[in-house]
């Protein structure tokens, strides 16, 4: 069990006492901007804001890892393997929470499990990378055993506190958080110090802040209010996905597809003409003579530039 070991991620962000060499790999078996993509940094501003190392928007408050998402649900339960990110020695591992999207009810269930099915792995250099949210029964390493970088942990899940399928990376140096793109952790913008990726992801400040579902093409100020987000809808509703992005640049794409019980009901793409700070894109479908069949509509809003997927969010919306 990870016990007090997992305790470690409510440590706030510190530097290292010097420069350090570059030894981390990509936590999981993917292509970052086909396969995956990054969704969000740890988060460098220690006050109730946040920002990403850059000063961006890709973070959470408090978020004290980087979380390296696939596309959708689909490619989980396809099996997508964690690897070690460097050499090192396991030392500690726990499995057998559930995979299941994060609830008030799953809060409370879950209290201190909150990093799911994981694998802590402590380095040469003094360093321990911390794994979160595997799927539960796929670990394949114990306690004790010594692992090569890129050996397989397990897969990919969605175990703990989670509502999408990623792996949460967490550095820790001395029980203090590390920013791998950033060792340094200087409150200024950019990486003041070499980054411990041995290959450095590429970043790209564009995302999506949100996609939702709504019954009508909605306003700017209603996207950006939630006021648009509709959870349930009567058959006889249209059914409209949107997605909320930000730095979005003049040429990226908006790709959109949705499916219901009857299967595939939407799939568009918009390219944007002109970028903005922020900005919205919505396609719909009216609805059918006699209406939508009832149940659960799950859709997918991703923003593309050159072919790359820069974000990639899901929505869902009952009929009822």
């Amino acid at each position: 069990m990870l016990r007090t070991a997992l305790a470690l991620l409510i440590a706030t962000s510190a530097a290292p006492t010097a420069a350090e060499v570059s030894f981390l790999s990509l936590p999981l078996d993917c292509t970052l901007g086909e396969t995956c993509f990054i969704e969000d940094y740890v988060d460098a501003d220690p006050t109730f804001a946040q920002h990403d190392y850059t000063c961006g928007l890709k973070s959470r408050d408090g978020h004290r890892g980087t979380d390296f998402a696939l596309l959708d649900e689909d490619a989980m339960r396809a099996g997508v393997r964690v690897l070690a990110a460097a050499p090192g020695l396991v030392e500690a591992v726990r499995d057998g929470v559930a995979d299941e999207p994060y609830t008030a009810e799953v809060a409370a269930r879950i209290k201190g499990r909150e990093c799911g099915n994981a694998v802590r792995i402590g380095h040469p250099n003094g360093y321990k990378t911390l794994y979160c949210h595997l799927k539960n029964g796929s670990l394949t390493v114990r306690k004790g055993d010594v692992v090569d970088a890129g050996k397989p942990l397990g897969l990919v899940g969605m175990s703990g506190q989670s509502n999408f399928a990623h792996v949460h990376l967490t550095v820790l140096k001395d029980g203090e958080i590390i920013d791998p793109f950033n060792p340094g952790a200087s409150q200024t913008c950019g990486a003041d110090t070499p980054a411990l990726w041995r290959d450095m992801p590429g970043y790209d400040k564009a995302g999506l802040f949100t996609a939702a579902f709504s019954t009508s093409v909605p306003s700017l100020a209603h996207v950006q209010s939630g006021a648009a987000r509709r959870d349930s809808a009567r058959p006889d509703h249209d059914l409209v996905l949107y997605g909320f992005a930000f730095f979005a640049q003049t040429g990226d794409v908006v790709e959109f597809e949705a499916t219901g019980p009857g299967g595939q009901i939407l799939q568009a793409s918009q390219t944007i003409d002109k970028g903005r700070a922020q900005l919205f894109r919505a396609q719909g479908r009216k609805a059918p003579s006699g209406g939508w069949p009832q149940g659960s509509y799950t859709g997918h809003v991703t923003l593309k530039r050159d072919g790359r997927i820069l974000a990639r969010r899901p929505a869902t919306i009952r009929v009822e």
